[in-house]
């Protein structure tokens, strides 16, 4: 569906997004994670076709965002960020508007203004002048004119920005219930943002990508933690013996951290170590596997 690859967008010396390469397969909901100024809306205009890359490329379902941008922005419903919207339009032609842009027929408008307006929950306000309603309704206007036209993908660009808790549980419920016939890419800097509604994550950090995986895959520990009495250099040495365990450090009193090797099937290593503590008769007073939560892969990529 979507591909980039070695992308790199330049401001005379500052180099704001450095080789960025990922692909993103149809129906995944994507978060793009990164601090203030780590180069993810820099991505997402390129990405877009509002900004021109220095090098690399972008291809969206099989068109080439440099040649054929207008054909791939058809294909893409996008909420840039602080949300620019006419504060003299009412939402329903504001969202008028939007359609005649998008060049849908006349005949059509009106079903799919409907159809945007009751999944934004924005029916009570349709007549109102824009500039009259609260940050979270002109936020859900904008995501209004970004599902229009019924894309395959739609681009976020810190969608619950300014939004009470409320209103960041409906664009949440909403996100997740577009992401059922479109591929949704989320920027954020707010980690709760990402476990909440995405399936996989791409961590920028100074412009590059520090991390790409799928959550359930980011919680997968390599480590267990051993909790026992016993001598700590015979301890070290006897779990390093075991052919599943890749390194063995003692991480305080009577606590043993043991690093799995690539592959190694972790409830297969994690009887082993239990059974050689009992060999030793030493007292194992617990054996876990490491508990990894994005906020902790986040701290040490951010660190």
């Amino acid at each position: 569906m979507i591909n980039v690859a070695n992308l790199t967008r330049k401001y005379g010396d500052f180099t704001a997004v450095s080789n960025v390469s990922f692909e993103i397969k149809p129906g995944e909901i994507v978060g793009l994670l990164g601090h203030n100024g780590a180069g993810k809306t820099t991505i997402m205009k390129m990405m877009t076709g509002y900004l021109e890359a220095t090098s690399g490329s972008i291809t969206i379902d099989g068109l080439s965002v440099a040649k054929e941008r207008r054909a791939v922005q058809k294909k893409i419903g996008y909420l840039p960020e602080n949300c620019p919207v006419y504060p003299e339009m009412t939402i329903l032609s504001y969202l008028e508007y939007c359609a005649a842009l998008h060049g849908i027929p006349e005949r059509e408008r009106p079903a799919l203004i409907r159809e945007a307006v009751e999944r934004t929950a924005l029916t009570e306000k349709a007549m109102e002048l824009i500039s009259t309603l609260s940050r979270g309704y002109r936020q859900r206007t904008g995501v209004a004119q970004a599902i229009l036209h019924k894309p395959a993908i739609l681009i976020l660009d810190e969608p619950t920005n300014g939004l009470d808790p409320t209103q960041i549980r409906q664009m949440r419920s909403l996100i997740t219930e577009l992401a059922k016939i479109a591929t949704v890419i989320i920027s954020t800097h707010i980690l709760q943002e990402v476990q909440a509604v995405c399936n996989r994550v791409i961590i920028i950090k100074d412009g590059k990508v520090a991390l790409d995986s799928r959550l359930d895959d980011l919680r997968q520990s390599s480590k267990l933690l051993v909790s026992s009495k016993a001598d700590p250099n015979q301890a070290v040495q006897q779990f390093t013996a075991l052919p599943m365990i890749a390194k063995a450090v003692q991480a305080g009193e009577h606590r043993f951290e043991l690093e799995l090797r690539k592959g190694a099937d972790s409830r297969e290593a994690a009887a082993a170590v239990a059974d050689a503590v009992h060999a030793q008769h030493w007292p194992l007073y617990g054996l876990q596997y490491e508990s990894r939560t994005l906020e902790t892969v986040f701290a040490e990529i951010s660190g």
